[in-house]
């Protein structure tokens, strides 16, 4: 989720949150244990296979360094007071290293939704020919770098170290955690042009809206919607652009209100909370669509390409326009999209 950031004096990107006392310290290993049980069903509820992709392999690795996180907090807050290979850990140590993870997750959304980008916009079309293999090794390399790249400059670079430093300069009984203006601005951005492409096409999808209707479907509730085969079962640019959105939405509506409500109000949320697989999952799907639309002349027909969202079915928004390579819609004249 998007978090409202504001900037400190050195003009930086990361900034103080509201300080929580360390006497319930208790709460960050509960919020980062609700958390670890929302990755991991988040993971394990996919309706589908996925197929290999750089944001699958992501989303498993911070489900992974969530869990070991609470681990190390949960170790921290039961003995509470113990030396371990000549360093002391005390209660403080929850607070930092929920800090070293709010300001680590906090630079990570520009440069993994990038790779993320490059790699569906290359894997799209049926110009991909990378083997399945050498794919899984590369995406892990990439993971495996951005994080410890992460690490090194929360760690490393003066800007970022500043912030775990400031419990220097205040109560002992306080424990500043840190939002991320990439975050933040991503969540604008996509509300921004999901607003414009709704307003650009609000006349054909609620003409589609309109004339939709639920029915069962291989044991699966559908939508049916009514369309008008042009000569050469084609279709524009922008009326794939319609059929996008309607599927994006009819997926992750309430996930949409609750950001353009989170923007609006300016709640603060603080970065290790923001990146979870959910959001994850939804940046997924919107990268997705953006290089389905990008891509739409060059877009693989086949079974394996559409299983890189595990919740929403994009071939359905390709099949009337151009069914040769897919199965046959359920009856001429309809485009089936799956609840």
């Amino acid at each position: 989720m998007a978090a409202r950031v504001c900037e400190n004096g050195s003009g930086q990107h990361h900034c103080t949150h509201a300080s929580q006392p360390l006497e319930i310290s208790y709460t960050l290993v509960l919020i980062m244990l609700g958390k670890v049980c929302l990755d991991f069903f988040m993971l394990q509820i996919k309706p589908k296979p996925v197929k290999v992709s750089f944001m699958g392999y992501f989303c498993i690795s911070v489900a992974l360094l969530d869990f070991t996180v609470l681990l190390s907090i949960c170790f921290i807050f039961c003995f509470e007071d113990f030396a371990l290979w000549g360093v002391r850990f005390t209660e403080y140590h929850i607070c930092l290293f929920t800090q070293i993870t709010s300001l680590t997750y906090g630079i990570l959304p520009y440069p993994v939704y990038l790779v993320a980008a490059l790699d569906y916009y290359t894997t799209v079309s049926h110009t991909s020919q990378f083997p399945t293999r050498a794919r899984k090794l590369l995406y892990v390399f990439a993971v495996a770098v951005l994080w410890i790249s992460a690490v090194f400059c929360t760690l490393q670079v003066p800007a970022v170290s500043e912030g775990l430093e400031m419990h220097n300069r205040v109560s002992p009984f306080q424990c500043p955690l840190s939002g991320s203006l990439q975050s933040y601005s991503v969540s604008w951005a996509m509300v921004l042009l999901l607003g414009t492409a709704l307003l650009a096409r609000w006349k054909e999808v609620t003409t589609m809206l309109l004339s939709a209707r639920l029915r069962s479907f291989s044991s699966q509730p559908v939508l049916i919607f009514p369309y008008v085969p042009n000569n050469n079962n084609t279709c524009s640019k922008w009326q794939l652009l319609s059929r996008l959105l309607l599927c994006f939405l009819g997926t992750w509506a309430p996930f949409v209100v609750l950001q353009v409500v989170v923007l609006l109000l300016g709640v603060q949320i603080p970065a290790y909370v923001e990146m979870n697989v959910p959001w994850l999952y939804f940046i997924n799907s919107f990268l997705l669509a953006a290089a389905y639309w990008c891509r739409w002349h060059d877009v693989e027909l086949t079974e394996e390409g559409w299983c890189t969202d595990p919740f929403v079915s994009w071939k359905f928004c390709f099949m009337p326009f151009n069914n040769e390579s897919t199965e046959p819609a359920d009856k001429p004249g309809t485009v089936i999209v799956i609840c």
